[in-house]
């Protein structure tokens, strides 16, 4: 089937064809059977079945594993400014019905779930941060980041600026250099510092999106760390790994008795105890220290002496190779936690891999429980919050699993 165009062509096994007809977007080197000649790296790509049924078009990775990120399954698309616009649009309008008054501190656009694969645009308040990831997109980056800061701006919103965090290995196995800094808009007169203060549940951060992780701070548990908020007060809580302090935060605003929030990093736990400070919360004790260290001690030393333990540890596992060591590093921490709060306590638990699945992940759980000889009760399951959308066709925009037990 020819589609009118005057694109380069791949053509891919009957597997690829499965799975680009089921809605997954790549294909993968070794699923391209045939190609036109000298396809120039990040150029767009028509993908056709071994019979020559046209399967969408995407741009072409020459040095990434997956070769092609379909863009649209519509022979007649002609991939214009307009198209890029209305997928911009789409998104945004997205989030401002899912969102509601969250709108000016969200995700914007989370890559393929957006049919933008590559891109992520995390919004904090009036600075839009970016990271892209895959060469076709870098090419196209400015008209993207100029169209989406139009939207937003004829939508009556604020923009300072536009900041990328392209400071991420993964964009050298697209052949793209490493770097971070500000955009520049004509229009836009960004600030001069990379700090902005944000407030999520009534509580205010200050987010270093220069320099912080990922794009400067972690939005996807934004309503999980209010299911925690719902059942701390009065109790006794160690947040373990807090990072920003933002679950500990919101168990003190909940009332909790005390908090203990703990972090292996001793800059996080600085800008977990400024943000503390920023909001006049007093009833947080925080320590640097390793957590794989700190469970076992505390369960020899202080048994009992929390009633409610959170676990949010970065991604143990970035590969299916490292699936096995993930199970066994998540397993030791719950287990710990089990027998440290021991029957009644409460467990907030979660992982953001998606290498390790649901399915995995429960497994661990109950394995855990078992070796701790204790049973849980589960109040709540819950995932990412609706701004990083989940694409049921396409498994990998599923990764944040997060649990809240009693141990009984």
């Amino acid at each position: 089937m020819k589609t009118g165009r005057s694109f380069p062509s791949a053509f891919v096994t009957k597997k690829a064809e499965t799975a680009l007809k089921n809605g997954h977007p790549w294909v993968y080197g070794e699923e391209i059977t045939m190609q036109s000649p000298d396809i120039k790296n990040g150029e767009l790509v028509d993908v056709f079945s071994q019979k020559g049924s046209y399967l969408g078009t995407g741009f072409y990775s020459e040095m990434s594993k997956i070769k092609i990120r379909i863009l649209s399954d519509n022979a007649n698309e002609t991939f214009s400014a307009a198209f890029f616009e209305r997928r911009l649009r789409y998104a945004v309008d997205y989030r401002r019905t899912v969102m509601g008054a969250d709108f000016h501190c969200c995700r914007l656009i989370f890559g393929e779930a957006d049919g933008l694969p590559g891109l992520t645009v995390d919004r904090f308040e009036n600075i839009l941060v970016c990271q892209v990831l895959s060469y076709g997109m870098d090419l196209i980056k400015g008209d993207i980041f100029r169209c989406l800061v139009r939207i937003l701006l004829d939508e009556g919103e604020k923009i300072d600026g536009v900041f990328e965090r392209n400071d991420v290995a993964i964009r050298e196995l697209e052949g793209l250099p490493q770097y971070k800094g500000w955009y520049e808009i004509e229009g836009l007169e960004h600030p001069d510092n990379t700090n902005v203060t944000i407030t999520e549940n009534s509580i205010k951060y200050n987010v270093d999106f220069e320099n912080g992780q990922k794009t400067g701070f972690f939005l996807d548990q934004k309503y999980n760390r209010l299911a925690v908020l719902k059942f701390a007060k009065g109790k006794t809580v160690l947040d373990c790994f807090t990072h920003t302090g933002s679950f500990a935060l919101n168990a003190a605003l909940g009332g909790a008795k005390s908090v203990t929030a703990v972090d292996i990093s001793a800059d996080a736990v600085k800008l977990a105890e400024e943000n503390a400070e920023l909001n006049g919360i007093e009833n947080i004790e925080f320590m640097t220290a390793d957590v794989f260290d700190l469970l076992p001690e505390l369960e020899k030393t202080s048994k009992r002496k929390y009633d409610y333990i959170i676990l949010d540890p970065p991604a143990f596992t970035k590969s299916r190779k490292t699936v096995a060591n993930a199970q066994k590093g998540y397993k030791e921490i719950n287990f710990r936690a089990m027998k440290l709060l021991g029957r009644g306590g409460y467990l907030a638990t979660c992982s953001c891999s998606h290498f390790m699945s649901n399915e995995l992940f429960v497994k661990m759980l109950r394995s855990a429980a078992a070796d701790a000889g204790v049973q849980l009760k589960q109040i709540e399951v819950r995932q990412q919050s609706c701004d990083h959308p989940i694409l049921w066709n396409v498994p990998e925009t599923d990764y944040l699993k997060f649990y809240i037990f009693q141990i009984v």
